[in-house]
């Protein structure tokens, strides 16, 4: 699906938190893939299987570690970690 070296983001338009985590790692200029739940709903079961719970945003880093609903400070942190910034 993705490359190891890349962050999958799963997330909603209608999520205020995958709006806030979507733009930060924009803003931050780190590139990830996109997974659009509304567009693409059967994405929600992988993402449900990645974390156990049906909460978003899940961003999954290249070490195979995730975050659901992470604070903007988690992320940072994790990318800092695995020096993507």
């Amino acid at each position: 699906m993705t490359s190891p070296s890349t962050i999958t983001m799963f997330g909603a338009d209608w999520c205020r938190d995958c709006i806030r985590t979507k733009k930060q790692l924009d803003e931050l200029g780190v590139s990830y893939t996109y997974v659009d739940l509304v567009a693409d709903p059967a994405a929600a079961d992988v993402a449900r299987d990645i974390s156990g719970r049906t909460n978003i945003p899940v961003v999954v880093y290249p070490d195979a570690s995730h975050h659901v609903e992470p604070s903007n400070a988690d992320v940072e942190i994790k990318l800092r970690e695995l020096s993507l910034i």
